[in-house]
């Protein structure tokens, strides 16, 4: 399994929910190059996400309720990069996509980083989920560990199976482009 993730700017988006109790603070990273068709559909799916948000917080960027912040972001980045963007939040939700040999297109993964291995003297297992430049996400966190970046306590990654990540084109393929909805209002259910 692969995920490829370029080196672009980040967009900001925020979603937070309000209490008297300290807020689980939330990221939500839609990951991928818009430009590269399905490729797009970490920034896709949490676009779609934002405009399904209840009503009076449609296309916001946070959330608030009782117990929870969530804030959206949108970007291509990767490597050592992703850790100022990730720095400070309890909990990492990471939407992209993966291109596997026997997956069904559209279908989701869930992979969920134990929080064991972001622990400083941990070490954490190999992965293939890296960038163009080299260095896989599960070291950039080991390192981010080390220098002191605040790394969520919980990591959560959404892969999303695609056909066609190479393609110069801004749209996803039919199916993966059909298969949407259904993925934000799976990721929304529980991620809200």
């Amino acid at each position: 399994m692969e995920c490829k993730i370029g080196d672009f700017a980040c967009n900001n988006i925020v979603v937070a929910l309000h209490s008297g109790v300290p807020k689980m603070r939330t990221l939500v990273f839609g990951l991928g190059n818009p430009i590269l068709s399905d490729d797009g559909i970490g920034i896709r799916v949490v676009q779609e996400i934002r405009n399904h948000l209840p009503a009076g917080k449609a296309g916001k960027s946070e959330i608030r309720n009782q117990n929870t912040e969530i804030e959206f972001k949108e970007g291509s980045i990767g490597g050592l990069s992703i850790l100022d963007e990730i720095d400070g939040y309890d909990r990492l939700v990471i939407i992209d996509s993966i291109k596997t040999e026997k997956g069904k297109l559209g279908e989701v993964y869930k992979l969920e980083i134990p929080t064991k291995s972001c622990g400083r003297n941990q070490e954490i297992a190999s992965t293939h989920l890296s960038n163009s430049h080299g260095i896989d996400f599960l070291t950039a966190i080991k390192l981010g560990k080390k220098v002191g970046y605040k790394i969520p306590k919980i990591i959560d990654i959404y892969a999303i199976e695609v056909e066609n990540n190479t393609t110069f084109n801004e749209k996803c393929t039919g199916k993966v482009e059909a298969s949407i909805p259904r993925i934000a209002q799976e990721i929304m259910r529980e991620i809200i």
